[in-house]
Formats: structure tokens, sequence, C-alpha cells
């Protein structure tokens, strides 16, 4: 079955992404949004390079960080589809992160850009359960499935 594309801007950069997702300045890691249909999106980061990046430790930039890009481009999926819609997407909240393999130890020390992908795997108005991936050209950094769960007002006894 192939995914319908979704109508996207002609042009999506940093700025673009930081409108519609909840992070702010340099805590916005997303620099461009590849492609994006009702299943999968795919972005690319090239900010894990700096020495200010907001989640670097004294130990440099470590691989556990692709966790943070991968919840941001799915953060960005569910505000895309909720436009599409003509609605804007109620917050989210990364859950878990289960099944995560490192194939590195840091991201600061990858010459060119990251390559993240989230593809939505099941979900409802509650919770959305989706794989990722981040990838240095063309190689895998860090793979694994994260739950989001939604904020969903609950009922009064």
């Amino acid at each position: 079955m192939t995914a319908t594309p979704l109508p996207l801007p002609a042009h999506l950069d940093h700025a673009g992404i930081a409108a519609l997702v909840p992070h702010a300045g340099s805590m916005c890691l997303l620099e461009r949004l590849l492609s994006c249909d009702a299943e999968r999106i795919r972005c690319e980061a090239g900010n894990h390079r700096r020495p200010d990046h907001p989640l670097r430790s004294a130990s440099g930039l470590l691989a556990s960080a692709a966790i943070e890009y991968a919840a941001q481009a799915m953060a960005l999926h569910g505000a895309l589809l909720a436009r599409a819609a003509g609605g804007t997407a109620r917050p989210g909240f990364l859950a878990s992160a289960r099944s995560v393999q490192w194939h590195r130890l840091r991201l600061d020390d990858l010459p060119g850009p990251l390559e993240v992908e989230a593809i939505r795997q099941a979900g409802d108005e509650r919770q959305i359960l989706y794989a990722f991936s981040v990838r240095h050209a063309g190689e895998p950094v860090a793979e694994g499935r994260a739950a989001v769960v939604l904020d969903t007002p609950l009922p009064l006894p």
C-alpha cells in the first residue's frame, strides 16, 4: 500500500520546523524536512557538530541524543498530519524508547549531516508507536522504537 503524500510547504527549513514543534532556539534540532507522508517522515540535521549543542556533555554529543532527534521528527510528523487535516497537533510526550541499538558512541565526530526517519507503526487518540532510525552517510547510528503519549484530558470521576 502506497501512502498518500501530504500537502507540504515547498520548503521547510529550521525556522519552518521550529514554528511547528514545541522546541525553541537551539533545542529545535531538525534543520530540513526531506519527505513526509501519512506514515513516515525524513528530516536532516547538521548541528550535531556544534560545540554549543544543547545536549552536548563534557564527553561530547553522545549517541543517546539520537533519540531526541527522532522524537522531534515524530513531533513534526504529528504537526504536519494535523495541519493537513485542518487542525493543530496535541502535545505529546516521549513515554519510552525500546529496542534501541547503538552503532556509535558519539555523534559530534560525524562529518556530514544526520538523516532522521520516523515511521508510524500504530496509534490512536491517546498514544502513538514509531520506529525510528538515525543514519549518517547511509550508515546506521541508532535505531529503535518510541512510544508517544498524547496530552489527553482525563475524565472526571
